[in-house]
Formats: C-alpha cells, structure tokens, sequence
C-alpha cells in the first residue's frame, strides 16, 4: 500500500500574497501611464520582486510524506530523506513560527509551520521517524502545534495599504 500525504502552503496566506502581488502589478502600470518619475517606478519595482519570488515559492512548495520518505518540492528544486536514514527531527520555535529540522547525516530539510494542516503533518512525521530521532522539543511542540496567522494578517494589512494607494493613484482623494 503506498500511501502518500501532500502538504502546501496555506491557501489563507497565498490569496492575500497573490492579491497584493496584482495590486503592486496595477499599480506599477497606472505609475507607468501616468508618467511618474522613474525613481517612483523603481522603488515599486524593488517592492514587486520580493513580492513575487515569495509567491511563485510559495506556490510550487510542496512536501510529501510516503510510506518511507519524506519529499520535498519546491521551485526547481526536489529533496528527498529517507525516514530510516533520519538521525534527528527538531523544532525550533520564535513565538508561534515553527521551523522542523529534519537531519539524515549532513542532509538536511527545513519544514515550517506555514503549511496547510500543519499539526497532521507533525504528526504523521512523529509516526513515521525513528522515536530516537525525535528531540523532547519536537515532542512537547507536537502536544499543541502553534499555528501561525500574523503573515496573514500582515498581508491582508498590506492589501488594504496598497489598495488605498492605487484608489488614491486613480484620483480617489483630492
């Protein structure tokens, strides 16, 4: 029986960081139209490319747990670890941003709490990697595993700024 699990970034933080990738993208092109300095231009241009690289990532970001590895896809990137192979699993937590550390030998994979279902996925990774892998923080962690909703919020923040500034760009406010 070959079962495999797919997680991918949450949906509730890729919607926001699509639509203020869209807003950043409208609002370079009224700045183009319209004539604005360049400096303007390149300064939203600047803002954009993180914007974007973050997205596209975020996007193609997958990680797959089969019967005995764990894979991990990302932008033209694959990785994959062997649970049998794995000398630790640890957690390393700042506030509610968890990051998993996944170590087989000098190979390492870095999972963190931005995935969808992240507490399933800490589980199922629990069941599956050697029991002396696995760090007392990992363990403690799993009881609760934190989820994140600041980057969503922050981005829907972000959302509601840009899109004041392009109703304002378009001649919203005298």
């Amino acid at each position: 029986m070959n079962t495999k699990q797919v997680y991918s970034i949450r949906r509730s933080f890729l919607f926001p960081l699509g639509l203020l990738l869209l807003l950043t993208g409208a609002l370079f092109v009224v700045c183009l139209l319209r004539g604005e300095p360049k400096a303007k231009l390149l300064i939203l241009g600047l803002f954009m490319l993180p914007i974007t690289v973050l997205f596209v990532e975020s996007i193609f970001r997958r990680t797959m747990l089969t019967e005995d590895r764990v894979i991990a896809d990302k932008l033209l990137r694959k990785k994959e670890m062997k649970y049998s192979e794995m000398t630790a699993l640890e957690t390393v937590s700042v506030r509610k941003r968890v990051f998993l550390t996944l170590c087989a030998g000098d190979e390492f994979l870095i999972i963190s709490n931005a995935y969808a279902n992240f507490p399933r996925l800490v589980q199922s990774l629990l069941a599956r990697v050697p029991a002396a892998a696995v760090s007392e923080e990992t363990k403690q962690m799993a009881a609760a595993p934190p989820v994140k909703s600041t980057d969503v919020i922050s981005c829907w923040l972000a959302v509601a700024l840009l899109a004041f500034i392009l109703y304002i760009q378009l001649g919203g406010l005298p």
